[in-house]
């Protein structure tokens, strides 16, 4: 229940004319009631101030200042210079609010025992809330009862128990809910304990002018009774309910006759349906009087004559059934798959190999050394190529060959052996496919390719070999 004060940082030009009462709340909003400010003190909102009460005093929180007060004292009908409205003490102190705390951690353990206690007398209340002051002399006990209940026993009883005067006070359940708070089915915090304080009744009534069906499970709030909120928009249905016609209950036609089922104040319409069919008919209220007129002198239309219901809003476009069967072809995927294997197959051939080098050890570097530095020799010695023995036919001879057949013979201690590739090398497998031939020493690895040059004849003074009746033609390139 907290308030806006709006008009508080205001300029007044009459000092005198400001309102000397301030509201102050009890027990977190509980209770609100109104204060004298004798002493002319500024208090801010918020503050807790000492007050009177009964036979004692009270510890409350300023709620409110101001010329706002005036409004509300207007709208719960206080008067102002009430001799009434008792008067602040002072700004509370330390004391007052350590004993104000103090008495305020019994009301739990006091409510607990003070329902244990009606419940023993078999007492047919409902105990809400318990209140103590804050000098712990006096108590209040919130109940709910539908009936008249007779607590003469029951305050005796609380008087001896908790060593306070008792003050007994009756609630309604909208009250009881209020104090208790909550959340409502709009999401919203309750009405009863924010802004609502005067509470009226509620009855089904309410509802039927609002089309609303009879639930009530729905139209029931948290305290049990009708929600205070059917109220709140009656006024409008019952002035839009002025134009539309009375008795139109049923109506009837040739058919059969028609009865109503709801009002439409928004858009004048009323729906009727008949006893044959389970289908709603719209119908304007120029149509229902004239059906009404022609059933005064003993007339049935033929028809209702429905109005058509256009709706404003966009249709939406359902999405069409589209058959991709087959149009979506799996070669792709198998294709990747393919690659994927592919893929880690090689990987896996390479993790072999490494383990294979690794596991033959460093003496193998060595080795392929000279198998590197052996390649010029052997592209030599392939192009130098062997002589012909006992006149045996020898294979075809590259040109290069035949140019170096009529040389003189390499010493064979200055020639390396031959050394073979590893394993995966192409040219060592097409030598191992040729045909055997008697091989020549190779020269020296030092003798350079420029130094053959310089031996050889210009090939203008070269003359082609010529070729022997047994001599085999050479294959074309």
């Amino acid at each position: 229940m907290n308030v806006h004060d709006w008009l508080m940082n205001l300029p007044f030009s009459d000092p005198e004319s400001t309102c000397k009462i301030v509201e102050l709340t009890f027990n977190q909003g509980s209770r609100k009631e109104f204060y004298r400010n004798a002493t002319l003190q500024y208090f801010e909102k918020g503050e807790l101030v000492t007050v009177e009460g009964v036979s004692g005093f009270d510890v409350g929180e300023v709620s409110l200042s101001g010329e706002l007060v005036r409004i509300q004292m207007k709208k719960k009908g206080v008067d102002e210079f009430g001799s009434e409205i008792k008067k602040i003490l002072r700004r509370s102190t330390e004391t007052d609010i350590a004993k104000w705390q103090e008495n305020k951690a019994r009301e739990k353990e006091a409510l607990v025992r003070s329902r244990a206690m009606a419940r023993t007398l078999n007492l047919d209340m409902k105990l809400a809330e318990v209140e103590i002051q804050a000098d712990g002399k006096k108590a209040t006990f919130y109940y709910t009862a539908d009936d008249r209940v007779d607590f003469r026993e029951l305050i005796r009883l609380y008087a001896g128990e908790f060593k306070v005067k008792v003050e007994m006070r009756q609630i309604g359940a909208r009250q009881e809910a209020g104090k208790v708070g909550g959340i409502s089915s709009c999401g919203r915090e309750l009405c009863c304990s924010t802004w609502l304080t005067d509470f009226k009744s509620v009855n089904t009534t309410a509802a039927r002018y609002q089309n609303l069906s009879i639930n009530q499970t729905k139209l029931s709030g948290q305290c049990g009774r009708l929600k205070c909120c059917l109220n709140y928009e009656l006024d409008t249905y019952l002035d839009a309910l002025q134009h539309f016609p009375d008795n139109a209950d049923v109506i009837h036609i040739t058919r059969a006759p028609a009865y109503l089922v709801k009002k439409d104040i928004f858009k004048n319409l009323m729906w009727y349906t008949l006893p044959d069919s389970n289908k709603h008919y719209p119908l304007t209220i120029t149509r229902v009087k004239e059906i009404q007129k022609m059933n005064a002198q003993g007339q049935k239309p033929d028809e209702l004559e429905p109005v058509e219901i256009v709706s404003s809003k966009p249709k939406e476009v359902e999405p069409e059934f589209v058959d991709v069967v087959g149009q979506i072809s799996l070669r792709s995927l198998e294709r990747n798959s393919r690659r994927r294997k592919d893929k880690e197959q090689s990987q896996r051939d390479g993790k072999g190999n490494d383990r294979q080098g690794q596991g033959q050890g460093r003496p193998n570097q060595p080795h392929q050394a000279n198998a590197q530095q052996s390649r010029p020799a052997q592209q030599n010695q392939q192009r130098a190529g062997a002589p012909q023995q006992g006149g045996q036919a020898r294979p075809a001879q590259n040109p290069n060959q035949q140019r170096n057949a009529g040389k003189p013979p390499v010493n064979p201690q200055q020639a390396k052996p031959q050394q073979q590739r590893g394993p995966g090398q192409p040219p060592a497998a097409q030598q191992q496919n040729r045909p055997q031939q008697q091989q020549r020493p190779q020269r020296p690895p030092q003798q350079k390719q420029g130094e053959q040059q310089q031996q050889r004849p210009p090939r203008s003074q070269q003359k082609p070999p010529q070729k022997g009746p047994d001599q085999p033609s050479e294959p074309k390139s």
